[in-house]
């Protein structure tokens, strides 16, 4: 089962999601993809994982790391799909990043490898937008390289894990206007879900609604204004998003206000 957050008519529902991506509301109705606006599914903290998959360290030309190599993100940071994120003006090079995310469903704390999987809610995708220009420590990114309003979509829903059953064999896809730019598999990461469940919950505890970005494989590259970006877990979901200016983004915004 796939469940999401949507907006409709100025109120927050959460709902399940049916056949061709069609949302079915508490009272009954049935609304069309483009009918709603797509919330992320999960608002806790984020997770994320620099340098997980072995052939994007190779890329990097780093040794891939011995432990996990975690930052944390801000709520702000998060958008859903089919809505806006933004380059800001005068960068050379802002990348997306593919990435399975494991949501918490339970709260976590000193939890085994072995017992992992029974404290997720299910998986999304995300795509972790970075500006490179402010990129100092490839190990860990500062606050102007992943922390900027709107620049993370998150969704489109939360997938089951029982529909799930193999989290660490599935393709990763990027494509910018229709052409196919990165394609992965979760066989690359380091560090598996359960193995980063264990490891962060060994030191604090995880809550419900709090994700884990697991990475990005290699093949990135730049993205400018009017893109549209889709990135996809298989067995997942599909998530798009359209970029554009910082004067557009933040224009956007005051008219919402």
């Amino acid at each position: 089962m796939k469940h999401a957050r949507i907006r409709y008519q100025g109120e927050v529902h959460a709902v399940t999601v049916e056949a061709d991506n069609a949302v079915r509301l508490a009272d009954g109705r049935l609304l069309q993809e483009q009918q709603v606006e797509w919330l992320p599914p999960a608002t806790g903290n984020m997770f994320a994982l620099g340098l997980n998959y072995a052939d994007h360290a190779a890329e990097l030309a780093f040794t891939p790391p011995t432990e996990p190599l975690a930052f944390v993100k801000s709520v702000g940071t998060y958008t859903g799909h089919n809505q806006v994120s933004w380059r800001p003006d005068n960068v050379a090079y802002m990348h997306y990043e593919c990435e399975l995310v494991a949501v918490i469903g339970k709260p976590a704390r000193n939890v085994k490898r072995e017992d992992a999987l029974e404290y997720l809610a299910g998986y999304t995708v995300c795509n972790d937008y970075a500006i490179r220009d402010y990129l100092e420590n490839y190990y860990r990114p500062n606050l102007r390289v992943k922390n900027r309003d709107a620049t993370t979509p998150v969704g489109p829903w939360i997938v089951d894990v029982a529909e799930v059953p193999d989290a660490s064999n599935l393709t990763l896809r990027t494509w910018i206007n229709g052409e196919l730019k990165q394609q992965g598999s979760t066989k690359d990461m380091i560090f598996d879900i359960p193995y980063l469940i264990e490891y962060l919950s060994s030191f604090m505890t995880l809550q419900p609604g709090d994700m884990i970005a697991t990475g990005t494989p290699e093949g990135l590259a730049d993205v400018v204004r009017g893109d549209e970006v889709v990135v996809e877990v298989e067995g997942v979901g599909r998530l798009v998003n359209r970029i554009v200016s910082e004067a557009e983004f933040f224009a956007l915004n005051r008219q919402e206000a």
